[in-house]
């Protein structure tokens, strides 16, 4: 396998969760009898350029596909998140009608609703014709396809190049990142901006987020890697926000090379140093995971047995791709959670991949009376706190097992 970054050969293992399904392929009743499909959890990180990377086993057309399941808008962080986004964005580059902002898997509108209310025009490129859907339905013009340098060039050709693109999340999910950044760069007007958010590695490494790798996530980034990779296609990075979305990512801005118009913040040059005193482009940085790793999941496993040995009632909220890592590598079935509840009627009615535990509505909380809820989606750890508060009322209690074992 070489690297999808810098096309070095791999040859150094950052760690192996083992085998599992597609983390948002839900199932259903009739589902349950057939061969599940499991594929490889090997991560690898590249001497070259530092990029961590999972091999594509699972082709990326598959995984988003019409059955695509997760929809932006049932997250209300989520959604005050993007609505700040587009004030600000609006303000510090001066949006007007005039302008066009394009977002990259735009989902179901989640994003670009809040710069269609203030004006400013937008076009949504999602691959998932599902969830594409959703976001036509709130007036968002949206592009059924996967992005790419022959998509941008497209685009272009027909006058609608971006004075901002917006890729949230997603650059994670692509499998050729090379093409991916190079149809940013044809898209973009001169003078345009780019932001790209996405999960910060050395979160992952340090704060044990292991359960944030999943078939979806072909790679995770320091801002040293993307720095380089959108060097390699003409664009520059000129300023970075540090952010507590998703247990910590990094909005990047980037420009074309040529803009002399943007000049470099102390940001940037800032959080680059502190990656290089972190170790994070030396080997040795990249080594112990695997060990902190399998700590969590004896602790989390530890507790497990030791409350439904006591006859506890133990179920889960958030059907979230994390938490079916989390699940599946610890070899965790329904004969030890009840359920998992989630908001999203999508999922409701299926079955966790892997673990084959149901989904149901949150109604199920209220009924059954659960002595401890296992919050999967623990980056939104607050809003489901406050929305679950009720559970005080028969002494229930949260659960979290990363990055260490917390009852609250």
């Amino acid at each position: 396998m070489n690297c999808r970054g810098c096309g070095a050969l791999l040859r150094h293992e950052f760690i192996d969760l083992g085998e599992a399904p597609p983390s948002n392929s839900f199932l259903t009743k009739q589902q349950l009898g057939e061969t599940e499909m499991k594929y490889p959890l090997k991560l690898f990180v590249c001497g070259g350029c530092f990029l961590v990377q999972l091999d594509e086993y699972k082709k990326s057309k598959e995984i988003f596909s019409d059955d695509y399941v997760y929809f932006s808008s049932y997250s209300r962080t989520w959604l005050e998140h993007a609505q700040r986004y587009a004030g600000m964005m609006k303000e510090r580059f001066n949006l007007s009608a005039n302008s066009l902002v394009v977002e990259l898997a735009s989902n179901d509108g989640y994003l670009l609703q809040y710069f269609k209310s203030r004006g400013v025009p937008v076009l949504g490129i999602e691959p998932s014709s599902r969830v594409a859907r959703a976001a036509v339905q709130k007036g968002i013009e949206t592009v059924v396809d996967f992005f790419g340098a022959g998509l941008g060039k497209s685009l272009a050709a027909q006058g609608r190049r971006a004075d901002v693109i917006a890729a949230n999340n997603v650059l994670a999910h692509v499998p050729d990142v090379n093409d991916f950044v190079r149809g940013m760069k044809i898209l973009l007007k001169p003078g345009g901006v780019i932001t790209v958010e996405f999960p910060h590695l050395m979160q992952l490494v340090e704060n044990n987020q292991f359960d944030t790798i999943y078939q979806e996530h072909f790679s995770y980034f320091s801002l040293h890697t993307v720095q380089g990779i959108f060097e390699k296609h003409g664009l520059i990075l000129f300023d970075v926000d540090i952010l507590d979305t998703h247990g910590g990512s990094l909005r990047v801005y980037a420009a074309h090379g040529e803009d002399k118009a943007k000049k470099v913040s102390q940001h940037i040059l800032n959080l680059l140093r502190l990656e290089k005193d972190k170790g994070m482009l030396s080997m040795d940085y990249y080594k112990g995971f695997a060990g902190k790793v399998e700590k969590v999941r004896s602790d989390f496993m530890a507790f497990l047995s030791r409350e439904k040995l006591a006859g506890k009632k133990v179920v889960a909220y958030g059907a979230a791709a994390k938490g079916n890592t989390l699940l599946n590598y610890c070899g965790i079935r329904r004969d030890t959670i009840d359920f998992v509840a989630d908001a999203s009627e999508h999922k409701q009615g299926k079955f966790l991949p892997g673990s084959h535990i149901p989904i149901i509505s949150e109604e199920g909380i209220r009924q059954t009376r659960p002595d401890y809820i296992l919050i999967l989606p623990w980056n939104l750890k607050d809003e489901i706190t406050a929305q679950l508060s009720y559970v005080r009322q028969w002494g229930g209690q949260f659960v979290i097992p990363v990055p260490s074992l917390e009852v609250f």
